[in-house]
């Protein structure tokens, strides 16, 4: 299975599990933030010249800079959630870079 089907499979579910989710709750929010951010990298995919990998290290490295600025533990943590989301996407990417 190439990486655009398993990120999109985990889009998919993801969907799924949101819409089943009936309180708002921080897994709620990292739902919200996983489809977006899995959204935001299928786009970025299908443009041949991207360079996908640099995009997501980039981001990745946006929200290390937010983290570091942080006041607030509560306002870290979501900025740490999206981290975690970013670094699976990233794994899923490089580790099937010839699938891309």
């Amino acid at each position: 299975m190439g990486v655009t089907q398993t990120l999109q499979k985990e889009l998919e579910e993801s969907e799924l599990w949101l819409g089943r989710e009936k309180d708002e709750s921080t897994y709620k929010r990292d739902l919200r933030k996983r489809i977006e951010l899995l959204n935001w990298v299928i786009e970025n995919i299908k443009h041949p010249k991207s360079e996908i990998c640099y995009l997501i290290e980039t981001r990745m490295n946006e929200i290390i800079q937010k983290i570091n600025e942080s006041d607030s533990i509560i306002e870290a943590d979501k900025f740490r959630s999206e981290l975690r989301i970013l670094n699976w996407i990233l794994y899923q990417v490089s580790s099937n870079k010839e699938n891309v």
